[in-house]
Formats: C-alpha cells, sequence, structure tokens
C-alpha cells in the first residue's frame, strides 16, 4: 500500500509544478484558450497511452449516468477555476481549493459511499491547517471585499466539481480501468471546454508563440492534467477518495518550492512549518488507517 501513498506524492509534485510552469505560458496566451489547447494536448497524448495500458470495455448504459457526473464534475472544476482564480488572491484561492478533503468527504457521506473516522477528520483538519500557515507565510492576502467574494464562490464550485469528479470517477473502477477512465472523462471536458472558449482560441495567433509558451502548454496538457488524473482516479480505488483527497494539500508545498527555485518567489521557515503540518495531517491518516487495518485482522483470526 506504501507505493500507492508515493504515487499519489508524484500527482502532488506534478500539479504542485503546474502554476509556475502556467504562469510562463500564461504571458503569451489568454486563460481560456490556453486551458483549452493544454486539454487537447491532454487528450490527444492520453488517449495514445492510455489506450496501450489497459484493456478497455465497452461502456454500459447504466454506467453513462457516472460518467456524466464525473466528467460535469472535472468540467466543473476547470471552468470555474479558470474564472474563478483571476477575481480573487492567491491565498483566497489556495485556501478554499485546500478544502477539496472536506468536500470529498461530505459528498461521500450524502451519498453513502464511504465512511469517515475520527482520525481521518482529524487528518484532514490538521492539513487544512498546514496550508493556511503556508499561504500567510508566503504572505499571500486573505480578502472577502469586492470581487473577491465573486471569485471565491466560483473557486469553491470548482472545488466541489473536483470533489464529484473524484468520488464518482472511482465508482466506475469496478468496471473499467482507471485509464480508460480518465481517457472518457478528459474526452468529455475538451470537447467541452473549447466549445467556451473557441472565440478565445480563434483570436490566438499560435503561429507567434515562442518555444517557452509551447513546452508550457504542453508540460501542463500531459503532465499534470492527463498523467496525474489517471494516476489520481488509480489511486482513490487503492485507497478510497477521502484519503486520496488529503494529498491534494501538497500540491501547495510543490508549488512553493518550484516558485522558490525557478521564480525567485519565497520561501521561510514559516513554508517549511506548514509542510510539515501537512505532512503530519497526512502521517495521521495513514496511522488510522493502519490501526484499523489491524483491528480487521484481528477480528479475522
Amino acid at each position: 500500500m506504501s507505493h500507492v501513498h508515493g504515487v499519489l506524492v508524484l500527482v502532488a509534485l506534478l500539479w504542485g509544478l503546474n502554476p509556475p510552469v502556467m504562469k510562463l505560458g500564461l504571458e503569451e496566451v489568454p486563460p481560456m484558450a490556453y486551458n483549452a489547447i493544454r486539454m487537447l494536448a491532454a487528450l490527444a497524448v492520453g488517449w495514445i497511452v492510455f489506450r496501450r495500458a489497459a484493456v478497455w470495455l465497452p461502456l454500459r448504459r447504466e454506467d453513462l449516468r457516472l460518467l456524466a457526473v464525473s466528467s460535469f464534475g472535472f468540467f466543473s472544476f476547470q471552468i470555474f477555476f479558470t474564472f474563478g482564480v483571476q477575481l480573487t488572491t492567491a491565498g483566497n484561492a489556495s485556501l478554499i481549493l485546500g478544502l477539496l478533503p472536506v468536500s470529498v468527504a461530505i459528498i461521500n457521506r450524502i451519498h453513502g459511499l464511504e465512511g469517515i473516522r475520527r482520525l481521518t477528520v482529524a487528518g484532514i483538519v490538521v492539513s487544512l491547517l498546514g496550508v493556511l500557515v503556508m499561504v500567510w507565510g508566503a504572505g499571500k492576502e486573505f480578502s472577502l471585499a469586492g470581487p473577491h467574494v465573486l471569485g471565491g464562490l466560483l473557486l469553491l464550485c470548482a472545488q466541489l466539481g473536483y470533489g464529484y469528479y473524484t468520488v464518482f470517477s472511482r465508482l466506475l473502477l469496478v468496471r473499467y480501468s482507471p485509464y480508460q477512465v480518465t481517457a472518457y472523462v478528459i474526452l468529455t471536458t475538451t470537447i467541452l471546454f473549447v466549445l467556451v472558449a473557441l472565440p478565445d482560441m480563434l483570436a490566438v495567433d499560435w503561429s507567434a508563440l515562442s518555444t517557452v509558451a509551447w513546452s508550457s502548454v504542453l508540460y501542463s496538457g500531459v503532465f499534470p492534467l492527463s498523467l496525474a488524473n489517471g494516476l489520481w482516479v488509480w489511486a482513490t480505488g487503492k485507497v478510497g477518495s477521502t484519503t486520496a483527497s488529503l494529498y491534494n494539500n501538497l500540491a501547495p508545498v510543490f508549488a512553493v518550492a518550484a516558485g522558490y527555485a525557478f521564480l525567485g518567489e519565497a520561501f521561510g521557515g514559516v513554508q517549511v512549518l506548514g509542510a510539515g503540518v501537512i505532512f503530519a495531517g497526512l502521517y495521521l491518516t495513514r496511522w488510522a488507517q493502519r490501526r484499523q487495518k489491524k483491528k480487521k485482522n484481528k477480528g479475522c483470526q
């Protein structure tokens, strides 16, 4: 099981490296057009790779609802995040997106899918506290004034959408491989997003983009969007969506470290403390899982 947690750390690393890489591309491409083209890159590469990674089964009619909910959740995250992050502070964005484990736990509870233990709740709270410390240490502003309210609400919708994607994509793993599920979700989301972003895409002179901008698009599409989400869906099938969602809060740790290494952004003692608190929340959750597993094993003897 430890290899699953290692994969989730890798996913958080790929997601954490994404913001500074996206910054480079967004200097030349508007946000909607940038997201649309990186989705096309994710679809092109992911479809080829995922088709070879596992056996694909025909979709059953009764599974279309689960796929629709999962895909709409992923699309909602992409569209609401694109607009929301432009209307609020980086501090608000980090904190709201850090609520993903809470949303996943609530969604599971509402639909009667996964139980949640007290120690897991404690792990979620500790992890969220770590995100708060990291944001505060980076000097990022929290605000609920003016447009920040709308931006915050859009980001809240974004992380709720990602919560539904995380929970319902896991339900499809009973029959389908995580790679088939991810490929279909990315296909549906790309079609919807390109339709919405088409005017912005047509306004961009793609031939004038620098190598840096194209590299940014390709990295963001292939690794954080395609590969990381394939691994994410696979991992939720192994450890559950609530536990997996906690690793989402490691992404800010890697994002701050990448900003320090590549963009010269601040990384001080407070951020190190925040990172330590996030890791403590993850450890608490893993300890709770081991404890529960030992109880089950004793009960079987």
